[in-house]
């Protein structure tokens, strides 16, 4: 008989459902004290029909959370200057706190030009170069961080606690997306912090060493349980569509960066795929639409409030 699973699982969805209800007391603590109502304006050029699925379900949750939610659907010949144009006026919009651009634009648009075109106070993304460096340096709390590590940080206190101080982390994958972002988030946190990568010497080894295994390498299904130390909370970022022909001819199903029927043998928790990090983003995005509202309203406690257990 096969080994079964020990680990608990950090279940995405009551985690972001979790979030979400912080949120929406924030929310009415920020309207109450302030009269200020948080806006998200989101922004998609084209027809890309995964991109309409993730539009429409952030302007959903954002109605959910109470916020003032507002959708600009351009078409797909667009020009990179009328979208500026655009951006520019969201900017200048008081109601607006938080603006998205949804990716991937069309070639003919510069996503850089886009990003940077946000104001840094208003990108609740959390990609332009001005957040990225709030981070690094240090000043956490001018931030906003981008959704997918804020949610792979808040699932790792899920798993341990809020103090994360003195633990060993490793970050398999570097990528400016969630790599590098979920290293500095977990070593403002005091964490000791490894950045590994498929070019690591001995990366099992590496990862052996760590009480949080965050895995965002983008290799289905790569770092197996006899990598995985004792005990450790293992992250999985990864989402990867592989072939599943027990479903029928040409079906597919999604797995992560980590083999989790082997790893759940050994890791005190972990994240599932799907069901687990992917889940937390939307969440996380209403987190940070609250967190820029809050500051603009000079209540910035009131924002941070939902990133605290």
């Amino acid at each position: 008989m096969a080994e079964a699973a020990t680990a608990r699982i950090i279940d995405g969805k009551t985690t972001a459902a979790e979030v979400i209800g912080r949120v929406r007391e924030g929310r009415e603590a920020l309207q109450a004290e302030t009269g200020v109502k948080p806006g998200l304006a989101v922004v998609i050029v084209g027809e890309d029909p995964a991109s309409q699925v993730y539009v429409r379900n952030k302007g959903l949750k954002a109605e959910e959370c109470g916020f003032l939610s507002e959708t600009y659907r351009l078409p797909e010949e667009t020009g990179e200057e009328e979208l500026l144009a655009l951006i520019a006026r969201l900017n200048a919009e008081p109601k607006i706190h938080g603006i998205l651009a949804q990716l991937p634009l069309p070639k003919h648009i510069s996503e850089k030009a886009v990003i940077n075109a946000i104001s840094p106070d208003k990108d609740v993304d959390g990609l332009s170069p001005v957040n990225i460096g709030r981070l690094v340096s240090g000043a956490r709390s001018d931030a906003l961080v981008s959704c997918t590590p804020a949610g792979c940080l808040v699932m790792a206190k899920k798993a341990l606690g809020d103090d994360l101080s003195g633990l060993n982390a490793v970050v398999v994958g570097r990528s400016n997306i969630v790599g590098k972002p979920v290293a500095h988030l977990l070593l403002a946190e005091n964490c000791t912090v490894t950045i590994a990568h498929s070019r690591t010497r001995d990366l099992a080894e590496v990862c052996r060493r760590a009480d949080i295994l965050v895995a965002a390498v983008g290799r289905e299904r790569m770092i197996t349980g006899d990598w995985v130390k004792k005990g450790a909370t293992v992250i999985d970022v990864g989402i990867n569509r592989i072939p599943a022909p027990e479903r029928g001819e040409g079906k597919t199903r999604l797995v992560g960066d980590v083999d989790f029927d082997s790893a759940a043998k050994v890791a005190g928790a972990i994240t599932p795929v799907p069901g687990g990090v992917g889940l937390m983003t939307i969440a996380m995005l209403m987190a940070n639409t609250l967190i820029a509202a809050s500051r603009a309203a000079g209540k910035p406690e009131i924002g941070e409030a939902v990133l605290k257990r």
